[in-house]
């Protein structure tokens, strides 16, 4: 490692051009260091300009992509600071790896294939009365996670917990050099992940990598096959380990456990306990023992206090959600959360998201942080200042005597009832507003006075799933060929300006609407991306050209009209200094609309009178993609489209970007990718060539409420027409969703069921306008409750074979009364 490298240990590390806002400040840029990565979709070398001429000086950059043009470009910023290596992700980590070796603290590492997260965050809260902890913001456990995560740790800390989760073998190694854990917890395994190994048996030989220099092991032996890895591996490799084991069921183990409703029961070298838990569900009492016996490790010893720390648990937020606010405003929650890292985190999310003219954010104090007050609020300012936010509101006292450091527009309040009783919240106009606070100041009560009331169904849209869907499609094409994304109704029921702003984010190269006015409000919602408009009309060309807007044509008739137009839309004193663009359908056996091959001489000879008119793109549509016996017909569709491109193209002296496929077409036709290729319904998350069903991942989960539970006799009816004759008595439930929310009439008399608490219910009687009845009988359930009408449990797939139509229909189905809530998970 050279001088240089060692230098960089005291930067800001930054891997993402897009954290950077847009007015931060040359100073504040210069503190930190870019680590340009080539990824699987994206290569940061390419923004290295753009962060130069931000004030960026310092890069790493890797030798493979410095092109003798790249070079050339890099030569010309004199007093940059540029290191080369063979990996910048790899220097990331040899760099974390040397910065935690400066430390010799307790150092916690977690592993498994569920409740990392949770176990790390409640092991964060239970213990932060004996340390000052540092951990992993949200799930940063990835190969690029973790570094930046070890990298917080300073001389303040007295306790690290940092968790690690990999998809493949090979990948812990590095991951245990970073975080050198003197204690590990195994949580458990479970299928995640399973195609990244052979058997389970490797999966868990991989992860108990993390562990081979750990003084400390942690994990329940009532899973057999951790168990017997552990015996076998583990203890081969460090003979000085300590296994604090644990069970519920009687198994051999350091610490026997019993559960009796909300009591648990534990013993072992620490003494006997009897604990009240917080939470009862399987999942969360799992996590809860791991904690509780993790912490009898480092002896937190009293039973009281114990109890009296359990008790304080609250459920962890590990998502970063939108909501839709007051006064044309959009929520970001994240108020059970508050540390520097997790706030650079959702900053990045705020100015990712941005959809609205102002950007506000209200933040507590930052507790447990284990800096100096002083450092740690010059950082809090510097960060709010370099993500061009509008409106800081500080809330706690600590924070409040730190105001020098923010912007003189900056407001404090020493608690929250002080905020929520005299700030003006409609003083908070047409903003988005990220609310980030620590549990103690109860942020939720702001959230819920800012947040707009309407019923209590909602779809929640999984921002994450939709980029993972949009990387799958991504392999499929390769980095060579351009991707469109359909965006028209509603983004697919979706939520438009909330998916284009994160496919503008992810830099897609075009969207797609139906309508001009679709159009319109992407644009003022401040998407810049090309934007193709599919169904023009001459009524909107003015539209159109004001806000750059690209139309599609698909006949004579048109052609001449949008000619027409734009010649006499010309100011005759101002010459043509760029093309009017517009995108050309060829009718290639969709028969819908689009030219026939035989009309493309006629195109070309028009258009070579009117040089100013230039096609963007053109392009046709499979008829058939998705079905196997159409295979035939989509290459006689895709031959005669190379045909009629080809025509074209002679005649131009020119060719546009070529698109043919969609969804399905990109899964089984990946042949016929050309230039570009788009992408609609798989991006939502249903794979309609059903070939790789599995490889994308459900966006949209639709939720609603149990407004009353009835018991009803065999032999009543239920609903309109008494359609819903009951054979047994039942528990009925009432849902507030109906027909006029999307769940489609279709549906009832037992056709259609949902999610209560882990049991399909089914449909009782025809569905309401806005209710829907359904038998709760065999389920656990309330009022009150939440249920699942689709999602991950009941697949938009599955409903859509109930009715006897496609996915399309019940996603644009979802009436747009019903609420989105966005949401980013913890990673």
């Amino acid at each position: 490692m050279t001088t240089q490298e060692l230098q960089l240990d005291n930067l800001q590390w930054i891997t993402d051009s897009r954290q950077v806002g847009e007015q931060a400040s040359a100073a504040q840029l210069g503190n930190t260091v870019f680590f340009a990565i080539q990824g699987e979709h994206h290569d940061a070398h390419d923004f290295i300009g753009e962060l130069y001429q931000k004030g960026s000086r310092h890069f790493v950059v890797e030798r493979a992509a410095l092109t003798p043009d790249r070079r050339v470009e890099f030569m010309a910023y004199p007093d940059a600071q540029f290191i080369e290596t063979d990996s910048s992700l790899q220097m990331l980590q040899m760099l974390a790896s040397e910065h935690r070796r400066q430390f010799r603290i307790p150092i916690i590492g977690i592993t498994g294939s569920n409740g990392k997260t949770i176990v790390k965050e409640w092991l964060a809260q239970l213990l932060a009365d004996d340390f000052v902890v540092a951990k992993s913001p949200k799930s940063y456990n990835s190969q690029l996670g973790v570094p930046l995560s070890v990298h917080q740790l300073n001389e303040s800390h007295t306790l690290g917990i940092f968790e690690a989760g990999i998809s493949k073998s090979h990948e812990m190694q590095a991951l245990e050099a970073i975080i050198r854990p003197t204690i590990g917890i195994f949580t458990n395994i479970g299928t995640a992940h399973d195609e990244g190994f052979r058997t389970h048996k490797q999966k868990i030989a991989e992860k108990l990598r993390l562990f081979i220099h750990s003084g400390t092991l942690v994990y329940c032996a009532d899973y057999t096959q951790i168990d017997e890895e552990v015996n076998m591996l583990l203890k081969a490799v460090n003979a000085h380990m300590r296994f604090i084991t644990w069970s519920l069921t009687g198994k051999s183990a350091v610490y026997q456990a019993t559960l009796q409703q909300d009591q648990l029961s534990i013993s072992g070298p620490s003494g006997n306990f009897t604990l009240k838990l917080p939470f009862t569900d399987p999942a969360s009492v799992e996590d809860l023992i791991h904690c509780i016996v993790t912490m009898l490790t480092l002896r937190v010893l009293d039973a009281d206090s114990l109890q009296s720390r359990l008790n304080r648990l609250r459920p962890v937020s590990m998502r970063l959600e939108l909501k839709e606010g007051i006064n044309n405003c959009v929520l970001i929650d994240d108020s059970y959360n508050n540390d520097v890292a997790g706030l650079q985190l959702a900053l990045s999310f705020l100015h990712q998201q941005s959809t609205r003219k102002h950007r506000a954010v209200i933040l507590s104090d930052v507790l447990q942080s284990g800096q100096q007050e002083d450092d740690l609020y010059e950082q809090v300012a510097s960060l709010i200042g370099a993500n061009s936010v509008d409106q800081f509101i500080g809330i706690g006292p600590v924070v409040s005597r730190n105001r020098r450091f923010f912007a003189d527009n900056s407001v404090f309040f020493d608690t929250t009832d002080q905020f929520l009783t005299t700030f003006p919240v409609n003083n908070l106009r047409d903003s988005d507003i990220l609310v980030k606070g620590a549990r103690p100041f109860s942020f939720e009560r702001i959230v819920n006075r800012l947040q707009r009331k309407v019923h209590g169904t909602l779809l929640e849209i999984n921002l994450d799933a939709l980029t993972h869907n949009l990387n799958y499609y991504r392999e499929k094409v390769g980095s060579d060929t351009k991707i469109m994304v359909m965006v028209k109704a509603f983004a697919y029921g979706s939520g438009s300006a909330e998916v284009a702003q994160l496919l503008q984010f992810h830099r897609v190269d075009y969207l797609a609407v139906a309508y001009a006015d679709e159009g319109v409000s992407l644009r003022q919602n401040g998407i810049e991306l090309p934007i193709m408009v599919m169904n023009p009309a001459p009524e909107t060309f003015t539209t159109l050209l004001e806000y750059n807007l690209e139309p599609e044509i698909y006949s004579i008739r048109m052609l001449r009209e949008w000619a027409d137009f734009v010649t006499r839309s010309a100011q005759p004193e101002t010459p043509v200094s760029a093309p009017s663009l517009f995108h050309l359908k060829i009718d290639t056996g969709m028969h819908r609309l689009g030219f026939l091959e035989s009309e493309i001489p006629i195109v070309v000879d028009y258009l070579k009178n009117y040089p100013h008119l230039q096609i963007a793109t053109v392009f046709s549509h499979l008829v058939g993609a998705d079905e196997a016996q159409f295979n035939s017909f989509s290459q006689h569709q895709y031959e005669t489209f190379l045909r009629a491109t080809a025509e074209l193209e002679a005649g131009l002296g020119y060719r546009p970007m070529r698109h043919l496929l969609n969804s399905a077409g990109i899964v089984r036709f990946s042949e016929y990718r050309l230039d570009m290729v788009r992408l609609g319904i798989g991006l939502y998350g249903v794979e309609s060539s059903q070939i790789e069903k599995d490889a994308v991942r459900p966006v949209g989960t639709l939720h609603t409420v149990i407004s009353q539970i009835k018991t009803v006799p065999a032999g009543e009816s239920v609903g309109y027409s008494r359609r819903g004759v009951l054979d047994h008595d039942a528990r009925i439930a009432t849902l507030a969703i109906g027909y006029a929310d999307g769940y489609d009439r279709r549906l009832g008399n037992g056709v259609g069921h949902v999610w209560v608490n882990g049991t399909r219910c089914p449909t009782v009687g025809s569905i309401c306008m806005d209710m829907t009845m359904i038998d709760v009988t065999k389920a656990s359930a309330a009022e009150g409750d939440d249920v699942i009408i689709f999602g991950n449990e009941i697949r938009i797939t599955e409903l859509a074979q109930q009715m006897g139509t496609i996915p399309y229909e019940i996603l644009t189905g979802v009436s747009e009364r019903v609420k989105r809530v966005f949401f980013k998970e913890g990673n």
